[in-house]
């Protein structure tokens, strides 16, 4: 899977064709990046997941009340 990202960043750059989107946004300088994202048996989507849960919560509290319900909030959930 990867070598076949590299070889389509490899022809896409090359291509004559005009570019419509934005894609991805690959632009090359995070290749690091997306072949760890392909290639690696683990990633950290659990771990943003509970930081999207926090910041959710974060954004319904804002100007409620003080830190001590949002950290009761957030414990809860």
């Amino acid at each position: 899977m990867v070598a076949t990202l590299v070889v389509q960043v490899a022809q896409a750059a090359v291509s004559t064709r005009v570019q419509v989107g934005g894609g991805a946004g690959f632009d090359g300088g995070c290749g690091g990046g997306v072949t760890a994202g392909l290639a690696l048996p683990w990633s950290s989507s659990v771990v943003e997941g509970h930081v999207n849960r926090i910041k959710t919560i974060k954004r319904q509290m804002y100007g409620r009340a003080a830190f001590t319900l949002l950290r009761k909030r957030v414990l809860c959930s």
